[in-house]
């Protein structure tokens, strides 16, 4: 549903560093929607007719792949969804779904192109944002890469780096995946999320808790990652 609300700017860095005027032209072509949990912002094939923010909750890109699908990142306050397919004018390569009760803001493409092309400074502070997010896209593709242990300790390591709220040596990470969340983002099997996460309880390097996860020492975790 549509809410009547004030376009949160400052909180989403692609759109905070434009000028006053500049935010004053894009302002009434902005939506803010809220989502509950679970449903989809769009489908991987659709076309990408809108610019998405999130400005609150957090939102997983999932796609298909060998029968199953896989999480490739999941996206918090600020973040823009789907944008370097808006700007590459392609269907978007993956789905978008809410992991949590979302507010999310949009932009229709064509208007927002339309006023781009009067705007040449407007686009060069975007761009340079964008950029920014392709080396991100590029970094999640290479952590795709080696043992299912290396993947999992570069995501956990990732998001204690993105979302952690770090007390003394450990960092707590307020985001309670699923195992089969886990999973997905390392591209592995239920079966192995579950006997790694046990182990990893065990031997006290991740811990499971009511509300996410907490990393007693991000230095052993780093160790898995080195290794």
């Amino acid at each position: 549903m549509a809410i009547e609300a004030p376009i949160p700017f400052d909180a989403i860095p692609l759109l905070a560093s434009l000028r006053k005027e500049d935010r004053e032209a894009v302002s009434p072509l902005c939506r803010v929607r809220g989502y509950e949990k679970g449903e989809t912002i769009f489908r991987e094939g659709d076309p990408a007719d809108r610019i998405y923010f999130v400005h609150i909750g957090r939102v997983k890109i999932v796609k298909a792949a060998g029968g199953r699908d896989v999480i490739l990142e999941i996206l918090g306050p600020g973040e823009p969804v789907g944008a370097v397919a808006v700007f590459e004018r392609r269907p978007f390569p993956a789905g978008a779904v809410t992991l949590e009760p979302s507010g999310i803001v949009s932009i229709p493409e064509r208007e927002f192109f339309a006023l781009l092309e009067k705007r040449p400074e407007m686009m060069r502070h975007l761009l340079a944002g964008l950029t920014y997010r392709l080396m991100m896209v590029n970094k999640r593709i290479a952590d795709l890469i080696g043992s299912a242990e290396h993947r999992a300790a570069r995501l956990f390591l990732t998001l204690a780096d993105r979302v952690g709220l770090p007390k003394d040596n450990s960092v707590t990470i307020p985001l309670p995946l699923s195992r089969q969340e886990i999973a997905d983002l390392i591209g592995t099997t239920l079966e192995t999320a579950i006997r790694l996460m046990s182990r990893w309880q065990k031997d006290q390097l991740v811990l499971t808790e009511k509300t996410g996860f907490r990393i007693p020492d991000a230095a052993l975790l780093r160790a898995v990652v080195s290794e």
